[in-house]
């Protein structure tokens, strides 16, 4: 059975540089499609001249540690036309010693190759990453499935950017909800079995945010950084306040930060700053912390996928859709608990509500908002008898 490759939205962007001369670098954590994206690209955009090199492969691993020249004879040996441009793809550079002088030298001394190369772990790879790059890179980050992705990946034929009739959304709702509860990453989604889900889903923990992403912070107090993830799973769209969750867990304020900073470079966690114009009233210090995959936050958080949508995890799947389709995404929120879900600047500033019940929208907080900045406002939600837009309706708006 010949495997499908689905195209991920990112080609398009990356398709445009495939003739420059800057390095392209695909981050992205373990399991999320990085591979499948290179594969992609060399099947129907390179397709001839091309070399793919996975690091997780001992001998090519040894080849590209010993230097740019030795990389090089090996691709004329393989049957390299060094008259045209050789596509050079390097999976998971971030095993390699010091990846910056093997890219600089590429880069700077062999003209006609142009490098495609992919790595886990921008905490790993800035590590690593000893002199600057700059100028030289161009770089991208792959996230688990947005709701458009899923359902290319389901095999589901809607126009998100028509009008839906009512039919078409009450089906669109159903598939949320599904995307919602597992989550977007590509091996979840394809896969029918919700035990077999639960599994997959459990392997990428355990080997990636447990295992991975452990030896790379090199982080000593193991039950602590254990705990962190799962309070952090269980705060999603949540403010994060790192005082508090140093006084839970016994650990000092510092080692919290630099947990935070692992997580998010890993790409497990992304915090959103406050929106302010320097007001006093306006709280501009603890940001909100969201989980990148909504299927990873319920294993972590609840160790089970659960059976009814949760407003949390709805607000989550809001901010990936919004974060995923490039938007600038704030929250803000008053000394008098005055607070709006998202804040998004693009040409004009949104402001954004979500309630998982359109029922439930208390419009007061966007009135008064929008009162004194002059923005546009929504709300966002999923069931119930609509009193606003649902998110697919939102991002072709905005």
């Amino acid at each position: 059975m010949v495997e499908i490759i689905y195209k991920r939205k990112i080609v398009d962007k990356i398709i445009k540089y495939l003739k420059s001369r800057e390095i392209v670098i695909i981050y992205g954590a373990r399991q999320v499609g990085k591979t499948s994206v290179l594969r992609y690209l060399i099947e129907n955009h390179i397709k001839k001249n091309v070399f793919y090199f996975d690091l997780e492969m001992p001998n090519l691993l040894e080849l590209c540690d010993q230097g740019a020249e030795s990389v090089f004879k090996y691709l004329i040996q393989k049957g390299a036309d060094e008259k045209n441009k050789i596509f050079l793809i390097i999976d998971e550079i971030q095993y390699m010693d010091d990846p910056t002088k093997l890219l600089k030298i590429m880069h700077d001394h062999y003209p006609t190759i142009k490098l495609i190369v992919s790595g886990s772990s921008t905490f790993e790879i800035k590590k690593k990453f000893k002199e600057s790059l700059a100028g030289r890179t161009i770089n991208f980050e792959l996230y688990p499935l947005s709701f458009e992705e899923f359902l290319v990946f389901k095999g589901k034929k809607y126009k998100l950017d028509k009008e839906n009739t009512k039919a078409v959304n009450e089906e669109l709702v159903k598939l949320a909800e599904e995307q919602i509860l597992f989550g977007g990453y590509p091996k979840i989604v394809l896969e029918k079995s919700e035990e077999k889900k639960l599994a997959y889903l459990g392997q990428i923990i355990s080997t990636y945010v447990r295992k991975d992403i452990r030896d790379i912070g090199n982080i000593r107090n193991i039950s602590a950084f254990n705990k962190l993830i799962e309070l952090l799973a269980s705060q999603s769209g949540q403010l994060l306040n790192v005082l508090e969750i140093s006084n839970t867990l016994k650990i000092n304020r510092e080692t919290v930060l630099e947990y935070l900073d692992l997580l998010e470079n890993t790409f497990i966690i992304k915090r959103v700053t406050p929106f302010h114009k320097n007001l006093r009233s306006e709280i501009s210090k603890n940001p909100k912390i969201f989980f990148l995959d909504t299927g990873m936050m319920h294993l972590l958080w609840l160790k089970e996928f659960p059976k009814v949508i949760l407003g949390n995890s709805f607000e989550t799947f809001v901010f990936l859709e919004l974060m995923k389709s490039g938007k600038k995404i704030n929250f803000w929120r008053t000394t008098n608990k005055q607070e709006i879900d998202f804040i998004v600047k693009n040409k004009e500033i949104y402001a954004i509500e979500v309630k998982l019940n359109f029922q439930n929208m208390d419009n007061s907080n966007l009135r008064f908002f929008s009162g004194n900045y002059k923005c546009k406002t929504a709300t966002v939600g999923l069931k119930g008898e609509r009193k606003g837009k649902y998110i697919w309706e939102l991002i072709k708006e905005i």
